[in-house]
């Protein structure tokens, strides 16, 4: 069977090797020139099972109320006379009770426990390097309210079979000798040993030599402009390439995976995804003091921030921001990702050669993807991943390979109607 990938990101790069693997001809399309150019591009670098709490919880209304308006927030809505912000917003306050939060965490740990697992496989199997550290994930907190509070998400985490540990402060320095500077801020911390870190868009750029020497034909550069339906289910599709020449592309199958955009695209079929583009905000610099810098990979839940070691980089990223599909940099939000940055680990990165970055993710108002068959014919969907698409790539790709090919996935989760 001929199955075309729309989207050459991380969604796309995992579907692709996968259905490969299954024994499929395979034709990736992607407007940009290289892989894993836009979302993934300079994201946080976690592998992070335990990063499972949606931000559609109990205490999230309140704290978007007491966010909004303010420019560098960590979650921030900027309204905007859109429908489609407004009706995700309402479902994304549909998903903040007691129950909703619950099975969404299932449904993340489930699908990142097993994502993990497939890259650890595929890694040893192909051989790919990418900056990966398997040093675990700490998550910490200087808000006792906001420790506290993680103990019941960790315990549900746990009972699914992800270790996330609630520690001390001081086992916390232990593990990162890096926060010795704020231990006296510290209330406590998690700890989940099996997660990791690496360079997301390295990572994507390794499996696609991988897939190409599978055969796995890859057209770059080139901008899908339509999906064509004939008789209830896809006929093919029109992209042009860098020189603006028109091409049908035509499949047994086709698996849309582009992102943020994947709902501007499923709407021309008759298809209203819950997606809507959040914006996140990345800074990479030069490790400058290596005593001073962290080596595990952290997350700041308080200030929704993680820190990654790339190698000799820092990348600390995090923050989202609902405004549309604008793209543009806001330096508040930039400078306030160093400010902190500097608080926590003063010294340890070079700010004066930091490059600062922003992406639109895909999110859902559950946080959960978008991942199985659609209903229209031939039309497959591995998108919505929000800010866990490098967690959940390998799994999710693995997942829409088997639907795609008949099989059934080998996991429980919520995969869309008819997979």
């Amino acid at each position: 069977m001929h199955v075309i990938v729309l989207g050459a990101g991380l969604l796309g790069t995992t579907s692709a090797y996968y259905l490969r693997q299954l024994g499929h001809e395979v034709t990736v399309v992607d407007r940009q020139a290289t892989p894993a150019a836009e979302t993934s591009f300079a994201n946080g670098g976690q592998i992070s099972v335990s990063h499972a709490e949606p931000w559609a919880n109990p205490g999230a209304p309140a704290k978007l109320l007491k966010w909004l308006g303010q420019e560098d927030a960590p979650l921030l809505f900027r309204l905007r006379a859109d429908m489609r912000q407004w009706l995700w917003g309402l479902q994304f306050l549909r998903e903040c009770t007691p129950a909703r939060t619950r099975h969404n965490i299932e449904q993340i740990v489930r699908l990142g426990t097993y994502s993990r697992s497939e890259l650890q496989a595929l890694r040893a199997e192909r051989g790919i390097e990418y900056d990966q550290r398997t040093q675990g994930i700490l998550h910490f907190y200087t808000s006792q309210k906001e420790f506290d509070a993680a103990e019941a998400p960790a315990q549900q985490m746990r009972d699914l079979g992800c270790d996330r540990r609630v520690i001390s402060a001081d086992e916390a320095v232990k593990l990162e000798p890096a926060l010795a500077h704020i231990r006296p801020q510290l209330a406590g911390a998690t700890y989940t040993a099996e997660d990791e870190s690496g360079d997301a868009n390295r990572f994507a750029r390794e499996l696609v030599k991988r897939c190409e020497e599978d055969g796995v034909r890859f057209l770059m550069s080139h901008t899908v402009t339509a999906l064509r339906t004939a008789g209830g289910e896809i006929d093919h599709v029109e992209a042009t390439d860098a020189e603006g020449r028109f091409q049908r592309l035509r499949a047994d199958a086709y698996v849309l995976a582009m992102g943020s955009l994947s709902p501007v695209y499923a709407q021309t079929l008759g298809l209203s995804l819950p997606i809507y583009p959040a914006k996140g905000y990345s800074v990479t610099m030069p490790v400058k003091d290596a005593s001073k810098a962290h080596q595990v990979s952290l997350t700041d839940d308080e200030f929704k921030l993680v820190f990654s070691r790339l190698g000799d980089r820092l990348r600390i990223a995090g923050t989202a921001e609902l405004n549309g599909y604008d793209r543009d940099l806001n330096r508040v939000r930039c400078e306030a990702i160093v400010r902190r940055t500097e608080e926590l680990f003063p010294g340890a990165g070079d700010t004066e050669q930091a490059q600062f970055w922003t992406g639109l993710r895909p999110a859902t108002p559950s946080n959960v993807p978008l991942i199985g068959r659609s209903r229209v014919g031939k039309l497959f969907l591995n998108t919505g991943h929000g800010t866990l698409g490098w967690t959940h790539a390998c799994g999710s790709g693995k997942s829409i390979a088997r639907i795609v090919s008949g099989m059934r996935p080998e996991l429980d989760f919520a995969f869309q109607p008819g997979a």
